[in-house]
């Protein structure tokens, strides 16, 4: 799982750049002969903020299946439930930071379309901050958060994964001293 995690986390950052620099690149959105690039940016910028969350739903979908696997593995064991509680608490740490990162990426989109000028929002901004701004402003926090959490996501994996190795382990240890057959792997 984490070498998959992290091309599809690498995969999902680079097209959050590239979003990111084709917005950058843009100045005068109303100019009907820069329409073209204004579709390229927000084709980009949706299939990579669609394919960020994809990423962050992997995740979570990854522990809700170890973490149902230790828990019925426990039971059918009688283990100890020190690594079902690890697995919970890294689940559920990893799962707020992903809803902070999703709620961001929700709000990218959101302020795309209404720094749009061709949109029929209307929205005028906050302040002195006209919708450009926040659009800019919320697109680079959430690139940097989006990057944070990545990481944030591979060591819980990694961590996980070790857990579920030991996991394995015990219950080898256990078959092995009732005389149970043990798969092969």
């Amino acid at each position: 799982m984490k070498r998959i995690f992290l091309t599809l986390a690498t995969l999902s950052t680079v097209l959050l750049a590239i979003a990111y620099l084709l917005g950058w690149k843009l100045e005068n959105t109303t100019d009907v002969a820069r329409q073209s690039e204004v579709s390229e940016h927000i084709l980009i910028a949706v299939a990579a903020l669609v394919f960020a969350a994809l990423v962050h739903a992997l995740v979570l979908t990854y522990f809700m299946g170890t973490g149902r696997w230790m828990e019925e593995t426990g039971e059918a064991y009688r283990l100890d439930g020190k690594w079902y509680g690890q697995n919970q608490s890294l689940k559920y740490r990893t799962v707020m930071a992903m809803v902070v990162c999703l709620t961001l990426l929700v709000l990218v989109g959101a302020s795309g379309g209404a720094a749009d000028p061709a949109s029929a929002i209307g929205f005028e901004g906050w302040g002195a901050w006209s919708p450009v701004e926040i659009h800019l402003w919320l697109t680079s926090m959430t690139l940097a958060l989006n990057l944070i959490v990545n990481v944030w996501e591979y060591r819980s994996i990694a961590r996980n994964s070790r857990l579920v190795q030991q996991v394995l382990e015990e219950v080898r240890r256990i078959r092995e001293e009732k005389g149970l057959p043990i798969a092969a792997g």
